[in-house]
């Protein structure tokens, strides 16, 4: 038997090992979470012959879904706001009479690093800084995903710079429970990794 056969161990996560973390805040009505590569790749042919020399590699794409269990009030903009997360926008945009009681210009901590509000600079003269009445509104934020299992065996990877897309919920006499999705595209990500926590520290 060859030495070291059975030296490499391998560890599992279930759902219940893993926990989001949404820039720095845990985001415990997290129910599932999704993603998907896509890159273009298109195949070159030249005369004489039907099969394809190379292929010519291009852009990639990185997307997903995001599930929430949806409690008295939507978990996702929720967080930001207690966060004090803003964006900028036009004054009479996003605030019509009807919604001058629900969204309010506030400052405060920062959902996490790349949506720090001095990120944005200075408004406009025809712009203020408010926190996002719609999920498509949030800026740019990181979800990073840890897990622990019952041996003490951990592991992390990490999505960054999620942007939300679209938004839906329903309900109906039938269900128990009901669910907020979303679906988002992402700038890159870093796999699972029992390492991670030091990787990240030398990612620009």
């Amino acid at each position: 038997m060859a030495k070291g056969q059975f030296e490499q161990g391998y560890n599992s996560f279930s759902g219940v090992d893993i926990r989001g973390v949404f820039g720095s805040k845990i985001i415990a009505e997290l129910q599932a979470i999704s993603y998907s590569i896509t890159r273009e790749k298109v195949p070159i042919y030249t005369m004489g012959s039907p099969e394809p020399r190379a292929f010519g590699r291009g852009k990639r794409g990185i997307a997903g879904t995001l599930i929430f269990i949806m409690f008295n009030q939507p978990a996702l903009l929720s967080a930001m706001r207690d966060a004090g997360v803003q964006f900028q926008c036009d004054k009479d945009d996003l605030r019509p009479d009807f919604l001058s009681g629900l969204v309010s210009n506030t400052s405060g901590g920062n959902f996490g690093e790349e949506t720090a509000p001095s990120d944005f600079g200075s408004p406009a003269g025809d712009q203020e800084a408010v926190v996002p009445f719609y999920v498509d509104q949030i800026p740019p934020f990181d979800v990073t995903l840890c897990g622990a299992n019952e041996y003490g065996h951990v592991a992390v990877m990490k999505i960054i710079g999620i942007e939300i897309l679209n938004e839906g919920w329903g309900i109906s006499i039938d269900d128990i429970v009901s669910e907020q999705q979303f679906t988002y595209v992402a700038r890159t990500l870093v796999p699972w990794s029992k390492k991670l926590s030091m990787e990240l520290k030398t990612l620009p």
